[in-house]
């Protein structure tokens, strides 16, 4: 196996149970009470998987999933004693891939972690298409008609996300969380300059980022 995960969970008997369990299973596991700690762990070594608690004290699960999805695209699951959906849905636009909720089996969740690091094995080729647009994952490269585009960070971010979430509704409050997390201070007009900038840059392409009155904004594909 020699897959290595992180685990961040400030319950110590949670800690235990789970690293106990991955260890007898081939893991290795690096465990970090705190989001502090976690941040300084993956800037230190690479990991294959972040099993993440949602309630910590300090920083949160969800602003440590922001800030790692900054600079990786390492899979997450959220561990979360919270149940309401809005949570749930919040964590996957901050880009959790999975959860599991406390009390929780030890197996399901070693079965959730092999099956998220097969689907990011295979689905490492990484090219998205819409229109005459065309993004490179691996590279960051944004191609319209062949031609390259050149986007600040945030834009390509914001660009992806559309593009792997096509013709979905998204609020401006959904948006502001996502890319600026819940501890931003400015307003959603933000979110409004962001995409005017980037529907700027996409120019002529077969696709555009469509304003739904009332709702938000959708990626529309001709």
């Amino acid at each position: 196996m020699n897959q290595k995960i992180l685990l961040v969970e400030d319950d110590p008997l949670v800690q235990e149970a789970v690293m106990d369990y991955f260890i007898s299973k081939g893991w290795r596991v690096q465990a970090a009470d705190n989001g502090d700690d976690a941040l300084e762990l993956l800037a230190l070594g690479s990991f294959h998987l972040i099993l993440l608690d949602v309630m910590m004290p300090g920083m949160n699960g969800f602003t440590v999933c922001r800030k790692v999805r900054e600079t990786s695209d390492i899979p997450i699951i959220f561990i979360t004693a919270r149940v309401m959906e809005e949570d749930e849905l919040n964590g996957y636009l901050l880009g959790a891939d999975d959860y599991v909720t406390k009390p929780f089996s030890l197996p399901v969740l070693h079965a959730k972690a092999e099956a998220l690091l097969r689907r990011a094995k295979s689905s490492m080729r990484k090219r998205l298409q819409a229109g005459s647009l065309e993004i490179d994952v691996n590279t960051h490269q944004v191609f319209n008609h062949g031609r390259p585009v050149s986007l600040p960070p945030k834009e390509y971010e914001m660009l992806l996300f559309f593009l792997e979430n096509p013709r979905r509704i998204f609020s401006r409050e959904q948006l502001l969380i996502r890319f600026w997390g819940y501890d931003f201070d400015g307003n959603e007009r933000v979110v409004d300059n962001h995409i005017r900038k980037l529907r700027k840059a996409m120019g002529v392409c077969g696709c555009t980022i469509c304003t739904v009155r009332k709702f938000g904004y959708r990626m529309e594909v001709e």
